[in-house]
């Protein structure tokens, strides 16, 4: 190919067949985070040759898969504005997007929690924007722990066991149940860093 001959464009039936690979692996994978290429090809209803065209290795599926987490972990934290809107209504705002992608990419989320430890699946940039948010929020006096790390380690177990609850949980309360999620998130993480919301 010369150099003024641009790349062709990826198929559209080969985008079709990388987005069958990833839903079908989605659900193969919450079933059982060891199925291989094989069990995921078959659950597609592709050849195994043309899951491995796509990705060379359950690693490269599994990094792609959570590469989409991070995506949209990365889009919570923009539309929260960390870096600019007042601590507290950014740390509400992105509690609210973060529960609604745990919620609507349910079966990723459960893949993580049992193939990750920690935040090891998040990316730098969502770790070091994250991180941010909980030094502003100890800035403002908001909290009083002064890792942000620890922070962010906090609000992630925490999350796990908010995810975990069941529909209408006494610590859920009556309501929206999205709404009384993102409360009890907040609460309990200011809580647990030395920090009380206001009323």
């Amino acid at each position: 190919m010369s150099a003024s001959t641009p790349p062709r464009p990826v198929r559209a039936d080969a985008e079709r067949n990388v987005t069958r690979i990833l839903e079908a692996a989605k659900t193969v994978l919450a079933d059982d985070p060891t199925a291989s290429l094989e069990r995921i090809a078959d659950e597609a209803g592709l050849a195994r040759a043309t899951v491995h065209r796509r990705f060379a290795s359950r690693k490269a599926l599994l990094d792609t898969l959570f590469a989409q987490l991070n995506e949209q972990y990365l889009r919570a934290l923009n539309e929260a504005r960390v870096e600019t809107a007042p601590p507290l209504v950014a740390l509400h705002r992105v509690t609210e997007f973060v529960i609604e992608v745990k919620f609507s990419h349910r079966l990723i989320v459960d893949l993580v929690n049992r193939t990750q430890t920690g935040h090891a699946f998040l990316s730098d940039e969502v770790v070091a924007r994250a991180e941010l948010l909980f030094s502003r929020l100890r800035d403002a006096g908001a909290i009083t722990a002064e890792s942000p790390s620890w922070c962010l380690r906090i609000y992630l177990a925490v999350l796990d066991e908010v995810h975990q609850l069941p529909a209408g949980a006494p610590e859920l309360g009556a309501g929206d149940d999205a709404a009384a999620r993102t409360e009890l998130q907040v609460s309990t993480v200011l809580g647990a860093l030395g920090g009380v919301r206001p009323q």
